[in-house]
C-alpha cells in the first residue's frame, strides 16, 4: 500500500495509505480528506479534485490527457504547470510518498 501525503492550503499535512489501483481522490475521500469535492465522483466531468504535485513528483506521473487538460480550464483556482485531476493519478507502489497540495477553494 503507497502512502500518500496531503497538504491542505494552510500547509497541514495528512498521511493516508492507498490501496493499489485507486486514484489519490478515491484515497483521499476514504479517508475523509476535506479539500476534494468530487461532485463528479471520478468521471472526468467537474474539476472539483484539482490538486497540485509536488513539483519533484511531476515529471513521475504519466502525463494528463487531453481530457484532463480541458477539464483544468474550469479549476476555481488557476492552475499550474503541477495542475492536475485527483480522480486521473491512479496508485501503485510507485508512488510511496507523493505528496499533492490543495487548492485554498474547489467551487
Amino acid at each position: 500500500m503507497p502512502t500518500l501525503i496531503i497538504e491542505d492550503a494552510r500547509g497541514e499535512r495528512r498521511t493516508v495509505e492507498a490501496q493499489v489501483g485507486e486514484s489519490v481522490m478515491q484515497a483521499a475521500r476514504r479517508h475523509l480528506v476535506p479539500g476534494i469535492v468530487a461532485d463528479c465522483g471520478g468521471e472526468l466531468s467537474c474539476a472539483t479534485c484539482h490538486v497540485f504535485v509536488e513539483p519533484s513528483w511531476a515529471a513521475r506521473l504519466p502525463p494528463p490527457s487531453e481530457a484532463e487538460l480541458e477539464m483544468l480550464d474550469c479549476t476555481a483556482v488557476e492552475p499550474t504547470s503541477f495542475s492536475r485531476l485527483s480522480c486521473q493519478i491512479r496508485l501503485d507502489e510507485r508512488h510511496e510518498g507523493l505528496i499533492v497540495t490543495l487548492p485554498s477553494s474547489q467551487k
